[in-house]
């Protein structure tokens, strides 16, 4: 029994950590300023509702400055390893001038070489979601294997207000984000949630669309607006898991069934790279490895339900 609980002990400690800093920019109107804080409050009741989370920081009127913002990224990454994750939630507005998009915060803005520099500094994989005004600007510097990147905007020159961020802090709340219904909402389907919203609120309104979100998770390429397997995209956002609800929530709650759960989804993220290369792979060898992962699955899924 007593090695039995020290090898359980060795697996729990190896377990991935997920740090998380959302950040309420500057509104410059009343109507934003409420808004902007609104949704990072929201956004920080969900996640420390949520077993899944490590640490989690929330900056919002005067406290979201560059400075604050950069001390709160730089401490995490001394607590941080390789094996943790780090999730960046910017809203807000931003601007660009043509060379480098900024964020808009009281005092100096945070430009994307500022948070590019920054991240660099930190290990382990990356999830970024600018929900601001132009930050499709903010892609070419900061696109890099190992860090997903989200933008409300496909470009630096859609320049007005976005209701993405709106849709991803609902993505949150909303079990029917939950697309694949293993209660977990990860970033991929945070980010398809938040991105049919916005597309659905332009057409029922019927306004044109001023902003068309876009994600992009490997240092090749161009962001897509539908990531997919055909494109490359979406594989690592996949692996983001943003939030865990309902009996997965309240299983991560013992040492048992932490165990369990990060075994249930390791072998999601398996199946989800194996999509991922199943154009280059033969057929039979596919179903083969297919077949086996979701056995896998069955069996842990059976374990937990326990």
């Amino acid at each position: 029994m007593r090695i039995a609980a020290l090898a359980l002990a060795s697996v729990l400690s190896a377990q991935a950590g997920t740090y998380y800093v959302t950040v309420a920019g500057l509104g410059g109107e009343p109507e934003y300023e409420t808004r902007f804080t609104g949704l990072a409050t929201d956004i920080d009741k969900l996640l420390k509702s949520s077993s899944g989370a490590t640490r989690v920081e929330t900056l919002s009127g005067p406290n979201a400055t560059k400075a604050r913002f950069t001390e709160v990224v730089s401490n995490m990454a001394k607590s941080m390893t390789a094996q943790d994750a780090l999730v960046v939630m910017l809203i807000g507005h931003g601007t660009f001038d043509n060379i480098d998009y900024k964020f808009n915060v009281v005092g100096p803005d945070i430009s994307a070489n500022d948070l590019s520099d920054l991240l660099d500094r930190v290990p382990g994989q990356q999830m970024v979601s600018i929900m601001t005004s132009a930050s499709g600007g903010a892609v070419p510097l900061l696109k890099k294997d190992g860090r997903a990147v989200i933008t409300a905007t496909k470009s630096g020159t859609e320049k007005n207000a976005v209701a993405f961020s709106r849709y991803w802090a609902e993505a949150l709340r909303d079990p029917a984000a939950d697309a694949d219904k293993n209660e977990i909402v990860s970033a991929l389907e945070a980010y398809r949630y938040a991105a049919d919203k916005t597309a659905r609120f332009y057409e029922t309104s019927k306004h044109i669309a001023t902003e068309h979100a876009q994600i992009i998770d490997t240092s090749k390429g161009d962001p897509v607006r539908d990531p997919s397997p055909a494109n490359g995209q979406g594989l690592l956002a996949s692996r983001f898991a943003l939030l865990r609800l309902g009996a997965v929530q309240k299983a991560a709650g013992t040492p048992e069934k932490q165990a369990l759960l990060q075994k249930k989804e390791s072998i999601e993220q398996e199946i989800a790279k194996l999509k991922y290369q199943k154009a280059a792979m033969n057929p039979d060898e596919y179903r083969r490895k297919l077949a086996d992962l979701l056995l896998q699955l069955s069996r842990t899924q059976t374990e937990l339900e326990k």
